[in-house]
């Protein structure tokens, strides 16, 4: 047993979801969203990088001795896996430990909107998921893949750095690729997937043009294809997958995009004020017909239009969603206040006005 599972073990007790572990700090967890320290001395330099190197892949510490940052996997048997990032800062090492439960919930579980069920059982486009760091992306499209998993007879790759969400094969044969352990990027790897008879790609992130391009490709030629990006909405969503190419490109890329783009989720986590944990408000734009004409013509700025106006074919907009939390005080006016995009529709609930209209 390494030295650091004592860590972990306190953090799975606790129902944290974050460990941060700094050379001159106490270590701290992360508990329903808030940092809390743990009764620890500040840990030593040395001391702390020999107990990360002691759960670190030998080829991950050289990359990280070489750049400065690493990101990989660890999992204790029966307890959770981790995904573990390893950076230098002012005072030596640092490490951030996220923990992905083995138990996957399911859509049902997290009161996911049925039309992420119906994603699930598409046979070709582009569904993205997408939000802030620490929104829980993972975790939705961890309970779309499981629905996939036990109702299609299909062949399912995912391409993540690093993996996350284990899914046994059930229904589906689900193969898991790690980028910097079995394949040397998101490109390459979806490159490959392309010719290894897929289904369903999952893309951990698509964090350049060419995967971008890949992805887009593949959702135009009979795949189904699901993806993260670091957006805060719908339309903020489209315009980033447009603006990556060069300008020269991006009418091509708009007609490619409402072709193939099916749905797209934006969401943020809160923390509950009716009951321990955090839930999810989410944003869903629907890819209809009049959807993928303001993409082919550049008028994204549209988009929020149709989303107000969507909601018999499953959309809505983040601010519904947060309103529907609010008004069942599962959140509080003030975090429904700092994270809604209209925020006037939040001044009434809160007991005392905003400092920047105070």
């Amino acid at each position: 047993m390494a030295r650091i599972d004592a860590f972990f073990k306190l953090m799975f007790d606790q129902g944290a979801s974050d460990l941060h572990l700094v050379a001159g700090q106490q270590p701290i967890v992360r508990l329903h969203g808030e940092l809390e320290r743990i009764k620890y001395d500040p840990l030593e330099n040395d001391d702390l990088r020999a107990m990360l190197y002691e759960i670190a892949p030998e080829h991950k510490i050289k990359v990280f001795e070489e750049t400065g940052d690493v990101d990989f996997g660890y999992e204790i048997p029966g307890v959770a896996r981790f995904r573990a990032n390893f950076f230098q800062q002012r005072n030596g090492v640092g490490a951030v430990f996220r923990q992905i439960p083995t138990k996957i919930l399911t859509a049902d579980d997290l009161g996911l909107p049925p039309i992420l069920k119906k994603a699930a059982m598409l046979h070709k486009g582009l569904v993205l998921v997408t939000g802030p760091t620490g929104s829980g992306k993972s975790t939705t499209l961890a309970a779309i893949v499981d629905h996939a998993n036990k109702h299609r007879k299909d062949h399912i790759v995912t391409v993540e750095d690093p993996i996350e969400f284990v899914h046994p094969s059930q229904g589906c044969l689900v193969n898991h690729r790690e980028v910097g352990t079995h394949t040397m990027t998101f490109a390459a790897a979806l490159r490959g997937a392309l010719r290894e008879d897929p289904d369903l790609i999952l893309v951990g992130e698509m964090r350049d043009l060419e995967t971008i391009r890949l992805a887009i490709e593949a959702s135009n030629t009979g795949h189904l294809v699901f993806g993260t990006l670091h957006t805060s909405s719908a339309p903020k969503t489209i315009d980033r997958v447009i603006e990556v190419f060069p300008a020269e490109e991006q009418a091509q890329i708009r007609n490619s995009l409402s072709s193939g783009l099916r749905l797209v989720v934006a969401q943020n986590l809160f923390k509950r004020i009716d009951k321990r944990g955090r839930i999810a408000a989410l944003e869903i734009l629907v890819c209809t017909p009049a959807v993928a004409n303001l993409i082919r013509e550049g008028k994204t700025h549209q988009i929020p239009s149709a989303l107000q106006t969507g909601k018999k074919f499953g959309m809505q907009t983040l601010d519904d969603a947060i309103m529907e939390h609010l008004v069942a005080k599962r959140i509080s006016p003030e975090d429904a206040y700092d994270k809604g995009i209209d925020k006037t529709k939040f001044l009434s609930f809160l007991k005392t006005a905003p400092d920047e209209l105070s």
